[in-house]
């Protein structure tokens, strides 16, 4: 698949997911009366089980893999997960508790700027396509 196809329903999961996050984000935020953090961790969580679903059964979907599952969930969430969890807290906490922005955009924002390294790393390591086994030398 072309990579800019690709990239166009990278971002249509992305679209969804962000809205997705965004909406738990106020549900949570409002449930835990200020503690926008963890409710920023819960709401990056939920829409990462979602991302990784529309991923492999979308975004790609033509990539065969030797892979299980849980191994490529794995590495989406070392991967994926790490950048969203840890970008979107230390931006969250920059954007609200430093500049004093308002908890939904900065939430996009952060969102927006983890979106191209999370691609990269789908791409070339979650659903990386799969290697042709090597015979071994005679």
């Amino acid at each position: 698949m072309n990579t800019v196809i690709r990239w166009g329903k990278f971002n249509l999961v992305g679209a969804i997911g962000m809205v997705l996050q965004l909406a738990a984000l106020a549900l949570f935020n409002r449930w835990s009366q200020g503690h926008y953090l963890y409710a920023s961790a819960i709401a990056v969580e939920l829409t990462l089980l979602h991302n990784f679903v529309w991923h492999l059964h979308f975004t790609w979907r033509d990539r065969e893999s030797s892979r299980s599952i849980a191994t490529r969930l794995l590495r989406f969430h070392l991967s994926n997960g790490l950048v969203s969890m840890l970008g979107n807290l230390a931006l969250m906490h920059l954007l609200v508790h430093g500049a004093h922005l308002p908890v939904l955009p900065s939430n996009l924002i952060a969102i927006l700027s983890c979106s191209v390294v999370n691609f990269l790393l789908g791409d070339e390591w979650v659903f990386a396509p799969a290697q042709p086994q090597q015979l071994p030398a005679s």
